[in-house]
C-alpha cells in the first residue's frame, strides 16, 4: 500500500456526520425545551396554585371575561355573584386572574 492510498482512505471533512447530527439534534430538542416546554410548565404550575388559593370574597375574572365575587367555594365549582342579584356557577379551571382591591391581576 503506498501514500498514496493512505491519503485516499481519509475522509476529507476530517469529521463523522452522525456525530454531527446527533449534536445538532440535542440541541434543537435544548432550545425547544427551553424556549417552549419549560416556561409552559411554570405558568401552568402558577395557575394551579393561584386556583387553589381561591376563596370566598376574591373578586375574580373568567376566562369570558365576566367578572364577579366569589360567595360559594365548592371543589370544582365556584359561584360567583356578577350583579347585584345575578350569580353564576363557574368551573374552577375557567379562572383567568384573581383581582386586588384596585382591581388589577394578583401576581
Amino acid at each position: 500500500m503506498t501514500s498514496l492510498d493512505l491519503l485516499l482512505a481519509v475522509p476529507r471533512e476530517g469529521g463523522n456526520a452522525g456525530a454531527i447530527f446527533v449534536f445538532q439534534m440535542v440541541l434543537i430538542i435544548a432550545i425547544f425545551y427551553f424556549l417552549l416546554l419549560r416556561p409552559q410548565a411554570k405558568e401552568r404550575q402558577r395557575h394551579a396554585e393561584m386556583l387553589k388559593g381561591v376563596k370566598k370574597g376574591d373578586e375574580i375574572v373568567t376566562n369570558g371575561g365576566i367578572i364577579g365575587k366569589v360567595v360559594h367555594v365548592e371543589e370544582n365549582r365556584l359561584t360567583v355573584r356578577t350583579g347585584d342579584n345575578t350569580r353564576i356557577t363557574v368551573d374552577r379551571g375557567r379562572i383567568a386572574n384573581i383581582l386586588d382591591v384596585k382591581g388589577e391581576a394578583k401576581s
